[in-house]
Parts: structure tokens; C-alpha cells; sequence
């Protein structure tokens, strides 16, 4: 018989340092359970995050691996910085410069610029992305030397917004005296000049910040690459949640896990719950509809109790299992 604590579900949310890749981090909460005495736990996590980037990195427990499709469809928050003046392959930090340029953009242009980035835009992935490419991912396609044509999405930037880091050089009118002092008479007052700026995005799914850096570098008339991107939301789950990899090592010597550990339905605050009573809880663990229910059409999150039972989609009064939990009850 095995002295192994029981497997545990819901959330860890790790704040991804820089270098580490998602499924690294994946296979770093493995090997803690297993330290820390766990029995056999299915991991997976709600969204990859480049090694470059780091933030919030949902890792999905037990039953909660059930849901980690719906944190891949969630919106997220990044704060990013571009770096004006070349642009790479990878679009980051990482790759070759393949352009350069010696304009930086006026800061004052700059607002302006990002109206025109906000709510439904098309863009194109990077050439360096996950995308699949006739079954083949595009970052191994372009890191095998072959010429990557992406194609071009349609993705919704809900809100997109300056913030502190913006280094900036004074310019002065060309019709100055002195690149370095205004015309006394015309007293034109110096522009600045933005060699980075940073900003906040909340995006929807499927959105490269990566290219939007591009993109608003090149509508500002230069090019740019990100040099810095942090993830500080993904779906329900802030920063202010995660933690650190020297945090997450503590279980592995023997700190209790429930001290870290979010519930199942900390990835579901956005959905109504519908509470069942045991008849009917047994009933949807059996994959029944129910039935003569009062409640409006949508997506429910069914619970005895404290209990998860089921993601059901009702409609007309009648709710259907989309997805169930098998977990034991605890209400009493």
C-alpha cells in the first residue's frame, strides 16, 4: 500500500522567470510533487509564455487540467518594452538584426499611433512562433533556413496604453539655429524623441505581442523589437498570485501544498455556478441531463456544496454535461 499523499487539484500560478520554457516550468512542478511525496498528478499548463518572457504562468493540477483549454481562449495582459531602431528575425532579443533605422519616433506621435492599434486588427505571426505550417512548426521551419510565409489573423487588442520606461532624447526643429538650441525668434521648443517606449496590452487570444511591437514600430516610421515582456494576467489569474520557483521548490521539501495551491474553480470566476443537490449531482456524475431547470441559457459551473461537479451548458430549462470533475465529495 502506498504512503503517497493523494494527487492534488487546482492551480499553481508561477511567476516564469526569464529562460524558462512552459513546459520546462510543466516538467519543474512534476518533479516537486514527486519530491515532495505526491502520488502520480497530471500537469499541464494554461498558455504558453516564450523563454524570453516571464509573469504569470497557470499550471493546472489534477482535474483542473480539464480546463486548461479555456485559460488557451482567455484574454491576457502583458507589459512589454520596444526598442527602437532595428528590428530582428525573432522580433526580440534573441534573434539577428535584419534592419536598421535612425529615426525615433516623436513621443507626441506616439498616442496617436496606438489608436489605430486597438480593437480588431489583422496581424501576422512571427515567422518564429508555434504556428503549424503544413503540420510543421513554423519556428523549425525558420530556424532550418526555409522561407516562412505566415498568414495573416485577426485578433482584438481590447486596450492598449503607454507606460513609465519611455527613454527619450531631445530634437529640435529643423529650423533651429543649432541641433542644440532653438531659433531665439521663432522659439520652436524641442521635440522628444522615444528610444524605447513601454506599454500594456490586453489582448485576445491568439495575439503576438511580439508583432504588435513590430507593428507599431513600423507605423511609427522606424522598426523596433521587444526587449523586455511580461505577462501579468492570463484569464482570471493576476501576478499578484503567482510565485516564485524558489516558492514552488518548497514543496518539494515537504511544504504543504494547500498553501499554494488555488481551487479548481479559481479558474472558473466567470461563470455562474449552479448548485445541485445529491440526487442531482449523482445524476450529472452519471452523464444525465437535467431537466425543469429556471435558470437563463449559458454555461454553468455545477457544484454540491464546495464540490465540483461539472461545466453544463443549459438551454431551455434543460443542462447538459460539457465537461465533468471526479472529485470526492467534501460539503460535509
Amino acid at each position: 500500500m502506498s504512503d503517497r499523499k493523494p494527487a492534488p487539484h487546482g492551480w499553481l500560478i508561477l511567476d516564469k522567470p526569464r529562460g524558462l520554457g512552459s513546459t520546462q516550468a510543466v516538467s519543474a512542478v512534476k518533479r516537486v510533487l514527486r519530491q515532495g511525496g505526491y502520488a502520480k498528478t497530471k500537469v499541464g499548463h494554461g498558455g504558453t509564455l516564450d523563454p524570453l518572457a516571464e509573469g504569470v504562468l497557470p499550471i493546472a493540477l489534477g482535474e483542473a487540467t480539464k480546463l486548461a483549454g479555456r485559460m488557451l481562449d482567455s484574454d491576457k495582459i502583458y507589459e512589454f518594452t520596444v526598442q527602437f531602431g532595428a528590428e530582428t528575425d525573432t522580433l526580440d532579443t534573441e534573434g539577428q538584426v535584419t534592419e536598421r533605422s535612425d529615426r525615433r519616433p516623436p513621443m507626441a506621435a506616439i498616442a496617436a499611433v496606438l489608436e489605430h492599434f486597438t480593437g480588431e486588427i489583422d496581424q501576422v505571426p512571427p515567422a518564429y512562433s508555434a504556428v503549424r505550417i503544413d503540420g510543421k512548426r513554423a519556428y523549425d521551419r525558420a530556424r532550418a533556413g526555409e522561407e516562412v510565409e505566415m498568414k495573416t489573423r485577426r485578433v482584438t487588442i481590447h486596450s492598449l496604453t503607454t507606460g513609465i520606461g519611455a527613454r527619450t532624447e531631445p530634437l529640435y526643429s529643423t529650423f533651429a539655429t543649432t541641433a542644440t538650441r532653438p531659433d531665439p525668434e521663432i522659439g520652436y521648443e524641442p521635440l522628444e524623441l522615444a528610444e524605447s517606449i513601454t506599454l500594456t496590452a490586453h489582448v485576445s487570444k491568439g495575439t503576438y505581442i511580439r508583432s504588435l511591437a513590430r507593428d507599431i514600430a513600423r507605423a511609427l516610421g522606424t522598426l523596433g523589437h521587444v526587449t523586455y515582456l511580461r505577462r501579468i494576467k492570463a484569464g482570471p489569474f493576476r501576478e499578484e498570485q503567482a510565485i516564485s520557483l524558489d516558492k514552488l521548490e518548497e514543496i518539494a521539501k515537504g511544504a504543504a501544498i494547500e498553501n499554494l495551491l488555488l481551487p479548481l474553480e479559481a479558474g472558473l470566476d466567470d461563470i455562474p455556478a449552479l448548485q445541485l443537490d445529491p440526487d442531482s449531482a449523482q445524476a450529472v456524475r452519471q452523464g444525465r441531463v437535467l431537466s425543469g431547470l429556471p435558470h437563463t441559457d449559458g454555461l454553468y459551473f455545477a457544484k454540491l456544496e464546495k464540490t465540483p461537479v461539472a461545466l453544463m451548458e443549459l438551454s431551455g430549462g434543460m443542462a447538459m454535461v460539457v465537461r465533468g470533475f471526479n472529485l470526492p465529495d467534501v460539503a460535509e
